[in-house]
């Protein structure tokens, strides 16, 4: 018996940074002039990002007077702590987790008393009660909904996430699974300006996607479903140090190698080659987390695939930068809306990477909805 992934909802918030204003607050953050402003010009121009969401407003100004999040003056001073950085992460993660959980549920025949299980994602804020039991209340979800957080994972998280709602599935057959995975990267600007802040700053963004998975097709309005076959996942030691993420005083401090893209290329061969070979399967379609633009582009070349094949990634990156652990579920949301009737019995193959370095990789088959 394998789960239907029944929908995929997204979600993002109202502020949208193109990132030529975010070039311009980082100059006036980062206090760069000269050639150090030039070569963080260059690297904004090299990300592949157009525009990103945020939390918080300021980025959309290079002029401190219009800051309402950090102080009113060029040396940032007194720089937002951890504990002001979670107080935003409280009060605005729950209503883009809402938005993107009703998209998703508005694809379905469920209605929010109809879920038994609740799957929430997120590395980049937590606190208790927490944005679990906020989305019972908000969602108007049974207060018995049996809950299960999954936090601090990064990137690849959103498989962990499917693979537990998997489990569940398996296990209890009448589940209805509803997974909300939300990361809000952009409230942990660090202002020093060293190679892995200046790289964090330039990709990461806000956003939201919710998952509902079910045994019973009759659950899904869409004529085409998903469902997942395979997962496997491997650590790669050798990349440890290069990707990290850490609770500091001033927020979360992220490390993030320009080494990454050649430690996954290493790796990301031998992994695939051990998810398909074990299983005989031909994926059609990829659904690719965009860690970055060189990132995509060594796994393209590593896994012999065109740009145009790997479409969904690029948008996302394009549109929206690395949202953390939701980026992934974006992009396949995106795949899926590609996809036609003829793509039944088809597969997806989907990647994810982070702190470990973890690699993850899932095989999903698309099923046409018999039910309907």
């Amino acid at each position: 018996m394998n789960p239907n992934i029944l929908s995929i909802g997204t979600a993002n918030p109202a502020n949208v940074i193109d990132q030529k204003e975010v070039l311009s607050f980082m100059i006036k953050a980062h206090g760069l002039e000269g050639e150090k402003k030039t070569r963080l010009q260059a690297l904004y121009r090299a990300t592949g990002i157009q525009k990103r969401h945020t939390v918080i407003s300021d980025y959309q100004s290079g002029d401190s007077k219009d800051w309402k999040f950090y102080p009113n003056n060029d040396a940032l001073s007194p720089f937002p702590d951890t504990a002001k950085r979670a107080e935003k992460y409280r009060e605005t993660a729950i209503g883009v987790s809402v938005a993107s959980a009703r998209a998703a549920l508005a694809q379905t025949h469920l209605v929010p008393q109809d879920l038994t299980h609740l799957i929430t994602i997120s590395c980049t804020g937590m606190y208790a009660p927490g944005l679990d039991i906020d989305l019972v209340h908000a969602l108007g979800l049974s207060t018995n909904i049996e809950r299960t957080s999954i936090n601090f994972m990064g990137c690849y998280a959103a498989f962990n996430g499917l693979k537990v709602a998997q489990h569940i599935c398996k296990a209890v057959p009448k589940a209805k699974v509803l997974m909300v995975a939300t990361e809000l990267c952009t409230i942990h600007f660090q202002k020093d300006s060293n190679d892995d802040n200046l790289l964090a700053n330039a990709i990461f963004g806000d956003g939201s996607a919710a998952v509902l998975l079910s045994n019973d097709k009759q659950d899904a309005k869409h004529k085409l479903i998903l469902q997942p076959q395979a997962f496997h996942n491997d650590i790669y030691p050798q990349g440890a140090s290069e990707m990290a993420w850490n609770i500091g005083n001033h927020g979360f401090e992220m490390k993030l190698s320009a080494y990454v893209p050649n430690l996954i290329q290493e790796g990301i061969g031998e992994l695939v080659d051990r998810l398909l070979s074990d299983r005989k399967l031909n994926p059609k379609h990829y659904a690719i987390h965009p860690g970055g633009k060189r990132i995509l582009e060594v796994i393209e070349k590593e896994l012999n695939i065109q740009k145009a094949e790997n479409f969904a990634a690029r948008e996302v990156l394009r549109n929206y930068g690395n949202m953390s652990s939701p980026t992934l579920l974006f992009v396949l949301k995106k795949l899926w809306e590609s996809l036609q009737i003829t793509s039944k019995n088809e597969e997806i193959l989907a990647l994810a990477f982070g702190p470990g370095l973890t690699l993850e990789a899932t095989i999903l088959c698309i099923v046409e909805n018999d039910s309907k």
